[in-house]
């Protein structure tokens, strides 16, 4: 991931140095747990403790070795005495590699976790904020029925619980390490080995595996990143249609001297929601990837290897980075009630149609009947821009049906929001 869309502390997380430093870990334990079998003496055992790892040694035996973790090797032997004969003892890449990429990816989940976290506390202070902020609702793009922007964010508060929940599921799945040997036959190193290591780094063994961890674990956990970021790009991209022109009832925080344009010193754009769609985008593609990467030769081949040098950061970072961006986008999004009450006005009351047509019905008219004197009418408003409570009230078969006052009694717009409570309740927003 470039730059400019790496936050600090996932960066970290991805480093060269962290992969390193939790290679040496799961070879460290390893040692440890021969040394619980009986195999490593105690004074050789307190000298391994003190390996390091040195990152610029290894990046120059890299020239030479072309292999990633024999030239790790050389430098964790190196840094110590006869006692580094013990290092990688029953080992293979994929039990170092894979097992260290656990324990990457679980700090990276948790690292989402918290920013999911954040989000779902701005999200619950705005949907609260605005429960009773009446807006347009839309279908297929064009004027439906009122609800409340406040309803809007409690469906988002609501998907991205859900969304926390499959973190939670990907980070159970991914918990897992392997030290099984090349084919998974523990033939070089005891299951005792596997679950000694695994349990000193908070991993469960995986119960069979072959060369590596099976992919589908590393699937399900790119997959839903990508299902989080899909979510990100719904509501940033609702944001972005609400603050288009035409419609203007949200828009995004403009900070004094920020530019909208180079060439058109007017535009206030919604670019961080447009950031947001973008990156979304790059995240599903590397679900793809890692979708691909579950079906691997034999008992293991390296077609998944160098994709996931790619995939895994660059899926992290961004959705890191996204969350952190939209939590703020939500925290700070202006909020214009009066433009939302002016839209829903702007169609002269047809979005009463359908209650207009409940009560005929309710009130012994023939549904067929009802429903053609309420479309005419409705048609009507739409092509001449009349009032369509006026039509209403004016029209014969309504008046013979319903009382003057029980035709003005429809066009409350509190009866579309009167569960409104109700529904905050049950979702759990109180």
């Amino acid at each position: 991931m470039i730059e400019r869309y790496s936050r600090p502390q996932m960066k970290e997380v991805w480093s060269e140095r962290n992969k390193y430093e939790k290679w040496l870990q799961v070879e460290l334990a390893a040692c440890e747990a021969w040394h619980k079998e009986g195999l490593i003496p105690s004074d050789e055992m307190i000298k391994l403790r003190s390996a390091t790892v040195n990152f610029e040694d290894i990046q120059e035996a890299l020239k030479e070795t072309r292999h990633e973790l024999a030239a790790f090797l050389g430098s964790v032997t190196g840094s110590l005495g006869k006692e580094g004969r013990w290092v990688h003892q029953g080992l293979t890449t994929s039990d170092v590699w894979d097992t260290a990429t656990s324990l990457q990816i679980v700090e990276a989940l948790d690292i989402i976790d918290s920013e999911i976290a954040s989000l779902l506390d701005a999200l619950k202070v705005r949907a609260i904020e605005h429960k009773d902020t009446l807006i347009m609702g839309r279908t297929h793009g064009i004027h439906a029925e009122p609800t409340t922007f406040g309803l809007k964010l409690a469906i988002w508060w609501d998907e991205t619980n859900r969304n926390r929940e499959r973190i939670s599921s990907a980070r159970r799945s991914i918990a897992y390490g392997k030290i099984s040997g090349p084919v998974g036959t523990h033939a070089t190193a005891p299951p005792s080995i596997e679950a000694h290591v695994c349990d000193s780094l908070g991993l469960e063994p995986a119960p069979v595996s072959n060369q590596v961890i099976q992919r589908d674990r590393h699937a399900q956990f790119v997959t839903t990143l990508a299902i989080v970021a899909a979510s990100l790009e719904k509501f940033a991209t609702e944001i972005r249609g609400l603050q288009r022109t035409e419609i203007g009832e949200v828009q995004e925080s403009f900070p004094e001297g920020q530019a909208g344009s180079s060439s058109m010193p007017h535009k206030r754009n919604p670019e961080l929601s447009e950031r947001v769609c973008g990156l979304s985008r790059l995240i599903r593609g590397h679900a793809v990837t890692a979708l691909e990467n579950v079906a691997l030769w034999g008992e293991r081949d390296i077609s998944h290897s160098s994709s996931e040098r790619v995939i895994l950061p660059d899926a992290c970072l961004a959705l890191d980075y996204i969350l952190n961006l939209f939590t703020g986008v939500i925290r700070d999004l202006h909020v214009d009630s009066d433009r939302m009450f002016e839209n829903i006005e702007s169609t002269r009351g047809v979005l009463f149609s359908q209650r207009v047509l409940l009560a005929l019905v309710e009130n012994g008219a023939p549904r067929d009947e009802a429903y053609s004197v309420v479309h005419t009418e409705a048609m009507k408003s739409w092509d001449n821009k009349s009032d369509f409570r006026d039509l209403i009230r004016s029209n014969d078969y309504v008046s013979s049906c319903l009382s003057s006052v029980n035709i003005d009694e429809l066009f409350d717009y509190r009866f579309y929001t009167r569960y409104v409570d109700e529904i905050f309740s049950r979702v759990g927003l109180e």
